[in-house]
């Protein structure tokens, strides 16, 4: 039987004492690329976590080199200093927190594609370099990388955190689009894992230990990345529903059947206000399902044509088509700001945000257990899933300085997550653990699989200088 959850209303915050000499040091080493101003600092020690009150880390690091990362961790582990990877501060589960002080390695200078090998669907990147830089680079190629999270994350960001998002169902995860790796240990070595091929036998698979290791385990300085050809055939489609039940249910008929579909996102009728508001939109303030289809001509009008019987079975109606680039360009963009519509509809708000994911078979029960509670509990929310493969997000809409809506916002997470888990699923699907699904994880894994990944830890960082504080803390 799983654990009982427990999750802090703010996290546990220790900072180490980061002694003038190792700055010293640093400050010598990088020059203009070390900062310890007061802005610079605040920038590095925030991203999209409802944590608003952890400090800052001491100093911040901008990279621009595998030599200066590996220069910075050998210091910082000199003086065991703590060392957070920073990429564009996206995160939303607090990953990047300096919760014991330390220094900001910031990557976002490492911005350069590396090498493209078209032939064999590969690209070699830096870890600053975002998706939609990669995408603009592969573009005259007739090639592109599907991982899609909506934000304009770093793709180390996005290795670190094991991220998937919109084109998860059809093309995967991170995990299975991350070939081959360069990485900086705890000790300031430089270690290589994976190749270029398609696939190995040879040993252990370090290059997935890493990936989805939040920067825990060691920092990304190189990522070799699966490629795909552009499809010959692009088209998107938004059908509305009666409830979000019957949205739901469409999405798992469309999966059993085994429909190719590109994407498959859920967006509730609160969301679709926001989004309307927010992006200039006119769609119908509905439960919605916002879905594309990949292939050759031929394949997609078959696919879109299933998908249309479906969603009509299950009452489903306005079934509208977005075929030229333009118009699924704007369709995309609304439900990639689907986030920032929703808070800016609570101005001064923070969001706690769930990232579940289910068997697809037990998706419907989930989700609407998930809405019936936010509305008993009355908290402002929104409603979104990547529902094509199980994975749905609510967030909840919180006054920072209310304590009383910090703590319905947790009980009302800790139900879904419990949930979640009890029915064979996971407390994140995309979001990573960062600090804010620490207890989370203890009953998802059980204490002997969260034992072993502390030896993991320990052994490849035993002075607990790399994010520390994070995943499998405590």
């Amino acid at each position: 039987m799983n654990a009982p959850l427990t999750a802090p209303l703010l996290p546990d915050v220790q900072p180490r004492p980061v002694p003038p000499e190792a700055l010293a040091a640093l400050q010598a080493r990088f020059g203009a690329q070390f900062s310890a101003a007061q802005a610079v600092r605040e920038q590095h020690g925030r991203d999209e976590s409802a944590f608003t009150h952890v400090p800052p880390p001491a100093a911040v690091v901008f990279a621009e080199s595998t030599q200066d990362v590996a220069d910075a961790v050998r210091l910082a582990a000199q003086w065991r200093v703590p060392v957070i990877p920073y990429g564009i501060g996206s995160s939303l589960e607090g990953h990047l927190l300096a919760v014991q002080g330390g220094i900001s390695l910031d990557l976002s200078r490492m911005n350069r594609v590396l090498a493209v090998h078209a032939e064999d669907l590969t690209a070699t990147v830096q870890p600053g370099v975002t998706r939609q830089q990669l995408n603009e680079a592969l573009r005259h190629l007739g090639l592109f990388f599907p991982i899609d999270p909506g934000a304009d994350a770093t793709l180390g960001g996005m290795t670190a955190t094991r991220a998937s998002g919109t084109n998860a169902v059809r093309y995967g995860t991170m995990r299975d689009n991350v070939l081959a790796l360069e990485v900086v240990t705890a000790s300031g070595a430089v270690v290589r894992t994976g190749t270029r091929a398609r696939k190995s036998s040879a040993g252990y698979d370090l290059t997935r230990l890493f990936v989805g290791s939040e920067g825990t385990l060691g920092i990304f300085t190189e990522i070799t990345l699966r490629l795909y050809p552009l499809p010959e055939a692009v088209s998107a489609a938004v059908c509305s529903f009666p409830s979000v039940e019957a949205a739901v249910r469409t999405t798992m008929a469309i999966i059993q059947m085994g429909v190719p579909i590109a994407r498959c996102e859920l967006l509730d009728a609160r969301t679709v206000r926001a989004v309307n508001r927010h992006s200039g939109l006119a769609l119908r303030e509905e439960p919605m399902l916002l879905m594309e289809f990949h292939g050759s001509p031929g394949g997609v009008r078959e696919q879109a044509e299933t998908v249309q019987a479906l969603a009509a079975e299950h009452g489903g109606q306005a079934f509208e088509w977005a075929s030229t680039p333009e118009e699924r360009t704007r369709l995309w963009t609304a439900r990639h700001h689907a986030y920032f519509a929703a808070v800016q509809s609570r101005p001064g708000c923070r969001c706690i945000t769930t990232d579940v994911c289910v068997p697809i078979s037990q998706l419907a029960d989930h989700v609407t257990a998930a809405v019936a509670e936010a509305d008993a509990a009355g908290l402002p929310y929104f409603l979104v899933g990547h529902v094509g493969d199980g994975n749905f997000h609510m967030g909840y809409l919180i006054d920072p300085d209310d304590a009383g809506e910090r703590a319905r916002a947790e009980a009302l997470n800790a139900a879904l997550v419990q949930r979640a888990i009890a029915g064979g699923g996971t407390c994140t699907g995309e979001h990573g653990v960062g600090l804010h699904k620490m207890g989370f994880l203890r009953a998802e894994a059980g204490e002997e699989a969260l034992a072993l990944m502390r030896a993991i830890k320990r052994a490849l960082d035993p002075h607990d200088i790399l994010n520390p504080g994070k995943i499998v803390a405590g």
